[in-house]
């Protein structure tokens, strides 16, 4: 049984994790036939293209994408619990749980995203076509911290400000929720 709630946990957390990049992408408005970008779209667009025929989108937000993230939060553990124990509880809690989930897997995205642009800076150094699509994702992030806090002998440090910020709100909800953001 484990081996089948780690599997399905991961496969949620990961669909949760791409569509909230899609929602990223179109916020801050991507390249649209970058090869990363084209990924995302085509992963995301079986489901979330009928979607968006009944749920229009708000401004830059994809809220076709939202609702679906939203809904797989709130439902992953309920369906966990029924591999685990062979319940199905559902539960008005569950929609608070959907939505912590949610942020966590926010915060979870935003630190890979910063990180794996920062490997890619030494690694490719601007030359692979995902590295714009990161430029493009964390410099949102990044630029205000860099106005405040300019490079000190080359080295940029906006990367790990928002990391230490992503860590800190990490801990504030665990102070908040103790034992729940855990098992989120």
């Amino acid at each position: 049984m484990l081996t089948l709630t780690f599997l399905v946990k991961t496969l949620i957390d990961l669909y949760i994790m791409v569509l909230l990049l899609r929602i990223w992408m179109q916020w801050t408005r991507c390249d649209f036939y970058n090869p990363f970008s084209q990924f995302i779209v085509k992963v995301t667009q079986p489901i979330i293209g009928p979607l968006r025929r009944i749920i229009p989108s708000v401004g830059p937000v994809d809220t076709a994408s939202l609702l679906l993230a939203y809904i797989l939060a709130t439902l992953k553990y309920p369906l966990l619990m029924l591999i685990q124990v062979g319940v199905l509880a559902l539960d008005p809690m569950n929609l608070l749980v959907g939505l912590l989930t949610l942020l966590k897997a926010t915060g979870e995205v935003v630190f890979w995203v910063i990180i794996i642009r920062s490997l890619m800076s030494w690694i490719s150094q601007g030359r692979s076509p995902m590295d714009q699509v990161l430029m493009q994702l964390s410099e949102p992030l990044m630029a205000p911290i860099r106005r405040i806090l300019p490079a000190m002998g080359g080295i940029d440090f906006s990367a790990m400000i928002v990391i230490l910020v992503l860590y800190m709100l990490n801990y504030l909800g665990m102070d908040l929720f103790p034992g729940l953001w855990y098992l989120l």
